[in-house]
């Protein structure tokens, strides 16, 4: 497995309409693509640099009955907070097979469909003590996504 960047770092909040506004002016972050996942019952929305550099920030919301980020939420008493970590990997089935092989705890054995058309796949929280990992198959920065 081969880690070629951060691809993004993903908060999760009540709201993309409320949070949206505040890392746009705060940060100078800019809207970039914003769509529901259906797989994962997600919305999604990124911001991004303004010279689209690789990594980004996610905001994602549970929609249409997302328990896991339902339940974040409530743990957060409904503030936002950090969901999780992407990181771009070569090739995603072979790092998920590696990984699987080494006994790393898994939520996906094998990759499903992500935000911007990519695959991904999730480490499960115990393999990294709490922290949710994702990896996403690799199509070079978040401008070319």
């Amino acid at each position: 497995m081969k880690i070629t960047r951060i691809d993004h770092v993903a908060v999760c909040v009540a709201s993309i309409e409320v949070a949206m506004p505040a890392w746009m002016q705060l940060l100078g972050l800019a809207a970039g693509p914003r769509e529901f996942v259906a797989a994962q019952k997600t919305e999604a929305a990124f911001l991004l640099t303004p010279e689209e550099a690789g990594a980004c920030v996610e905001l994602i919301m549970p929609k249409g009955g997302n328990g896991g980020l339902e339940k974040f939420l409530e743990r957060c008493q409904g503030r936002a907070g950090l969901h999780h970590i992407a990181f771009a990997v070569d090739d995603l089935a072979t790092a998920l097979r590696e990984l699987d092989a080494r006994g790393v705890a898994l939520i996906d054995k094998v990759p499903r469909p992500g935000a911007r058309g990519h695959q991904v796949g999730f480490l499960h929280p115990r393999a990294t003590d709490g922290v949710l990992i994702e990896l996403v198959s690799d199509h070079g920065t978040s401008g070319e996504k």
